[in-house]
């Protein structure tokens, strides 16, 4: 996925969260309501993740030194981990603490109507927000269902925005509630709880997107459907007679790397052992453009029930 429709998402989600952040930080210290602390909190978090994922996609276009001889593509795997993990979880987690405390010790709200509207006018930024991402993902998704797009999908900005407003919207709902059974009850225990399923939420994503990124750092392989086009990319031709063994690797979201064995008639003549390894490749871009990086390893198929290749062949062999 191109990071081009990513970052248009990432923008229209830091301008809504930005916005609504001060001003629900704003509602808070006039009403005192633990729901909109918690909220405030919340945005500012959002904030910072996308102002991260911004700077993990301008990291991974560093180009490849002798460091880093396959490039810095997984710089946006280590940032997405980085807002899975502690700005969720330091949302999560101060909201759960601030929920807490308020339910040991309650207060009334103050201009209860305040925190009401700042709410309602967040509901509606952050549903643009998500209708934005949405819009973006879809063409990267085809096929397949959101949860389907999000456990496999190797550029991580958008599943992270797609998990990231769909929990904000969830938590401005449990805000409103919060506060607006409080102002119904007059008992502030709603307003209380209401800030703790928010936190109980962010930890919950957290959560999901830790596991999610952590496979995508530890080191993914291509797609089931990328696989076969790989391979029939290599064997269409007859330049190789079979494929002794094939593993692919993610080295970024937008490179793939492809390491291949495969069998060439044992009479054939380095020119074209050569010859043959451009054409496969070639035929491997063509259909799998993201293959950038490709190692093919000529080698010759010899049949087990025989002790050793014919006498008259040019073996061709690396190191297993």
């Amino acid at each position: 996925m191109s990071t081009t429709g990513g970052n248009k998402a990432i923008l229209a989600a830091l301008g809504a969260n930005l916005g609504i952040a001060l001003v629900k930080i704003v509602a808070w210290a006039l009403s005192g309501s633990a729901s909109m602390l918690a909220e405030g909190v919340h945005s500012i978090a959002d904030s910072g993740n996308q102002i991260l994922l911004i700077l993990g996609g301008r990291k991974a276009k560093k180009a490849a030194d002798a460091d880093h001889p396959f490039g810095y593509g997984r710089e946006r795997y280590v940032y997405a981990f980085v807002v899975s993990i502690i700005l969720f979880s330091i949302g999560g987690v101060f909201s759960l603490y601030e929920g807490v405390d308020k339910l040991r010790h309650p207060h009334e709200l103050e201009n209860a109507w305040l925190p009401i509207v700042v709410l309602l006018i967040a509901i509606g930024l952050e549903f643009f927000s998500l209708r934005t991402a949405l819009k973006e993902a879809r063409p990267h998704k085809g096929s397949e269902g959101w949860l389907a797009f999000i456990r496999r999908a190797k550029a991580p900005e958008l599943p992270v925005l797609l998990l990231e407003d769909t929990a904000a919207l969830t938590g401005l709902v449990f805000a409103f509630l919060g506060v607006g059974l409080t102002v119904v009850t007059g008992n502030s225990l709603f307003d209380a709880l209401g800030t703790v399923l928010i936190g109980a939420l962010l930890v919950l994503v957290a959560i999901v997107l830790g596991i999610e990124t952590k496979s995508l750092l530890v080191g993914e392989g291509a797609s089931p459907a990328d696989v076969a086009a790989i391979r029939e990319a290599i064997t269409s031709g007859p330049e190789v007679e079979r494929i002794i063994h094939m593993k692919t690797l993610y080295l970024g979201p937008d490179e793939l790397l492809v390491g291949v064995k495969v069998a060439i008639g044992g009479r054939a003549l380095l020119a074209d052992v050569a010859s043959a390894i451009n054409t496969v490749e070639g035929r491997i871009r063509e259909k799998v453009p993201v293959a950038r990086v490709i190692y093919i390893e000529p080698d010759v198929w010899s049949d087990p029930g025989l002790a050793e290749p014919p006498t008259d062949a040019i073996v061709i062999r690396a190191a297993d």
